[in-house]
Parts: structure tokens; C-alpha cells; sequence
């Protein structure tokens, strides 16, 4: 039991330091407040302070707890810091309001508040990247042991060595059958052994992803797991085709499960979503003009033809609409039959400074408006590649059950411009389809800003 006393030596403070760096940061903020408002209730103001820190236990009871949390995005974690400040400051409030203590200026709230919107997230934030930094060191990490070497577990595997940060370490995959497949050598043996491998390599989680149907098998490592005082965790063996993020409601007493979680599906979030693109494609069309007129000079004296590019791509829910484009080629026949690669004669020496800056894609702003596009969604495709792809790959046409966008998940993570082989357009799907079952607004706001990030450095994959 030795082992089991060196277990997590350091982890288990964790959630514990980082809510104890919450609270120094609001006492930080109120006597900054109290400093630069001399009228902050000067009468009682240790009353206050002792109600500004109560007001906050609730929300690091309830919200803090993602700080812990291994695999989390970090738009979710500063989302749950804003939860935070906004909990704290409506329970703060409200003891103001019931113990009458009305004489705090309005000045002295927003100054208080106006901080705390700041310094919660920034510090949030960079907790977060320091633990993950940490872990890629070799630090903070977990040991985890995987029960059933079948497809659930090969799935599950594979998502807990994606990323070093989030400190998963494998340190085994137990399985009846001899002839189980396990990568990297990490097969140990059957489950028979998995009460010795716990107790001496000092297993930190286990996770069972043997079927229903072994009830017996899945009780003993489940007894094994607790006996050796390791959390244990059930996986069913879902289908690959259903996501991480799904649906359970009922139609009557019959329950369904909604294979793809879908937010923009909400009222709410398409009003907001679609409210953004309005602003956002309005600002940008006001300062239009400025990036037109040389644009469009410089087309015309390059080449013959229009200065604008407009070709028939699959939009919203499969229906065909008229893209708009910078046009970076000379008129040619191929133009809704071939993609444009690296070197490809077609292109004029100004059309591939708009295509390497992206400054070629600023007209489809005019499709944001007219509601064939959004700012952020899956980039639309060709016709002719709607009819390629969609017989190839099984999947294709989800991406389509929300608007295309100007810029996209799967192009700031690499996947943009010419798709040579098969697997390229694979992925691209795979992270459109990503984007629609994880939307949210502030993921909208991280793909903007990597896009004009990755405009400014420059991509590779810009031709």
C-alpha cells in the first residue's frame, strides 16, 4: 500500500491553490477599489469586505472546478471565469440590497466589476496554459489503465494521448482475449492481473469499456479499481458515428438519442450568431471602398475581365448560392471545374497576392449580408466537388445543416486551399463537423482572431 500513499502527492491542491489565487485577486480588486473611491462605504467597510468574499464561495464551489479538469477547451474556461464574476456579483449585490446598504456609488460597482471582467480571465487563462505547459514537461499527470481492448477502447485511447497537456499517462490496456491489439506494446494481459498491476504501479483511473453484456467482469474490476483505490470509469461502446457531444430527449416514453449535438439549433444562438454577422459584415463593407477601389485598379490592369469572381457553391442545407470572390485568375473555362494549385498558370501575378493575403475572400462580406454566409462556419465548395465528396465520404453533407463561413475550424487549423488526396477532404469534414456540434460564441471570436493571425504570418496553404 505504499504506492497508494504516493499517489497524487501534489494534484489534489490543485483545484485547491488555484481558488485560493481567486480570492487574492478579489481582495486585490476591492482595496484597489476601496483606494480609488474614498466613498466606498467608508462607514463599514470591513462589513463589506467580509461580504465580498462570502459572495464568492459559491461561485468557486460550483464554477471552479473546470480549472481541474483535464481536457476542457479554453473559450470554455474563460467563459466559466465571466460565470464566475457575474454569480458573484449578483449574490454581492443582493446582500447590499437586503441589508440596505444603498450608499455605494454606482462608480465604485463598475470600477470593482470592471476589474474583476479582467483579471479573472487573464489569470484563468494562464492558470490553464501553465498546467498544461506543466504537464507536456512531465508534470501533474495521471495514470490511467484501460479495460477492453475493442474499438471503444482503441477510441478512447487515442483521445487520451492526443494532447500532452492533458496529462493522461497509459500505462496499460488489459484484455481476456490474447489476441486484443493494443498499441504501443501496452497490452499487460488479461483482467485476472489487473489487481497486481494496480497496486504496483500506483493507477490513478481506470476505464472499463467492455460491453453490458460482461455484468460480472465489469463488477470485479470495478471492486478491484476501488480496492486499490482508483477512480473508476465506465465508457459504453457507442458507434463511431455518434460524437462526444450528443442529444438524449424522449417522444413520449420512448428515449432518442440525437447522434450530433447541434447549438445553433437554439433560437437564441442563431439570433446572436446572426446578429454578429450583420455587425461584423457591416463595419467591414463601410471600410470597403478603401481596400476596393486599389484592388479593383490593379485587377483590371492585370488582366481582362470582371473584377469580381462569381461561381455557384453549395451552401446552407445542400441549396446552391452565387459566391463572390476578388478575381485572382484570368477568364478560363476550368474556373468551376479545377481548384487552384501552388504554381497554376491561370493565376495573374496581382491575383496571387490576394489569394497568399486572403484579401480575395473580403467580397463574400456582401454574401454575409444578404444571409448566404456567416462570418465563421465550413468554407463552401465547388458544385462539382459537392458531387465528388459527398459520394466518398459518408458524412460530407453534414456540414451543410449550418451556413458556410469566410473562415473556418478546419482552415485555421491547416486544412485550407487544394485537397490532392482523399484523406485532406476527410479531415476538413471531420472538423466542420467538429465546429457545428461545439459551437459557441466565443469559438466564433477564437477562429477570427487566429484567422487574421494566420493572414498577417502568412500560410502555406494560401495558393
Amino acid at each position: 500500500m505504499t504506492g497508494i500513499n504516493q499517489r497524487g502527492r501534489y494534484g489534489r491542491y490543485l483545484k485547491s491553490v488555484l481558488t485560493i489565487v481567486d480570492f487574492l485577486i478579489l481582495n486585490f480588486v476591492f482595496f484597489v477599489t476601496l483606494a480609488l473611491t474614498p466613498q466606498f462605504d467608508v462607514s463599514r467597510p470591513r462589513l463589506i469586505w467580509l461580504l465580498a468574499n462570502l459572495a464568492y464561495i459559491p461561485a468557486a464551489h460550483f464554477l471552479s472546478s473546470i480549472q481541474a479538469r483535464r481536457t476542457v477547451a479554453m473559450e470554455n474556461v474563460f467563459l466559466s471565469s465571466v460565470k464566475a464574476v457575474g454569480l458573484h456579483a449578483l449574490l454581492f449585490i443582493s446582500c447590499m440590497f437586503f441589508l440596505q446598504i444603498d450608499n455605494i456609488s454606482l462608480r465604485s460597482y463598475a470600477e470593482f466589476y470592471g476589474l474583476l471582467f479582467v483579471l479573472f480571465p487573464v489569470s484563468w487563462l494562464a492558470s490553464r496554459l501553465f498546467i498544461k505547459y506543466y504537464r507536456r514537461r512531465g508534470g501533474n499527470f495521471a495514470r490511467v489503465v484501460i479495460v477492453g481492448c475493442n474499438v471503444t477502447g482503441l477510441r478512447l485511447y487515442k483521445e487520451l494521448v492526443s494532447d500532452l497537456g492533458f496529462g493522461y499517462k497509459v500505462e496499460g490496456i488489459f484484455d481476456n482475449s490474447t489476441m486484443a491489439y493494443a498499441p504501443d506494446g501496452l497490452y499487460q494481459g488479461k483482467i485476472s492481473e489487473l489487481d497486481s498491476f494496480l497496486s504496483d504501479k500506483c493507477i490513478d483511473e481506470v476505464y472499463c469499456t467492455l460491453p453490458g453484456t460482461d455484468e460480472s467482469v465489469i463488477a470485479e474490476v470495478l471492486r478491484v479499481s476501488e480496492l486499490n483505490v482508483a477512480r473508476f470509469y465506465y465508457v459504453p461502446p457507442i458507434s463511431s458515428h455518434i460524437s462526444r457531444s450528443f442529444d438524449l430527449f424522449a417522444i413520449g416514453s420512448i428515449p432518442v438519442l440525437s447522434v450530433r449535438h447541434q447549438p445553433l439549433m437554439v433560437m437564441y444562438n442563431r439570433v446572436l450568431k446572426r446578429s454578429f454577422d450583420l455587425l461584423f459584415s457591416s463595419v467591414a463593407l463601410v471600410f470597403f471602398p478603401l481596400i476596393f477601389i486599389p484592388v479593383a485598379i490593379a485587377i483590371k490592369v492585370s488582366s481582362p475581365g470582371p473584377v469580381f469572381f462569381r461561381q455557384k457553391r453549395t451552401g446552407y442545407k445542400g441549396r446552391d448560392f452565387d459566391c463572390l470572390k476578388f478575381r485572382t485568375m484570368r477568364v478560363n473555362r476550368d474556373s468551376d471545374r479545377r481548384q487552384a494549385t501552388k504554381n497554376d498558370p491561370r493565376k495573374t501575378r496581382v491575383g496571387d497576392f490576394l489569394r497568399k493575403t486572403s484579401i480575395d475572400e473580403l467580397p463574400q462580406f456582401i454574401n454575409v449580408l444578404k444571409g448566404d454566409m456567416s462570418v465563421v462556419g465550413p468554407r463552401p465548395h465547388m458544385l462539382t466537388h459537392t458531387e465528388q465528396y459527398s459520394a466518398q465520404i459518408s458524412s460530407y453533407m453534414v456540414r451543410h445543416y449550418i451556413k458556410p463561413g469566410i473562415t473556418g475550424w478546419a482552415q485555421i487549423n491547416g486544412f485550407r486551399g487544394q485537397t490532392e488526396e482523399l484523406w485532406q477532404m476527410e479531415e476538413r469534414v471531420r472538423h466542420d463537423t467538429w465546429y457545428l456540434e461545439h459551437w459557441t460564441f466565443l469559438l466564433d471570436m477564437k477562429i477570427i482572431v487566429r484567422t487574421v493571425f494566420n493572414a498577417v504570418r502568412g500560410e502555406k496553404n494560401a495558393f
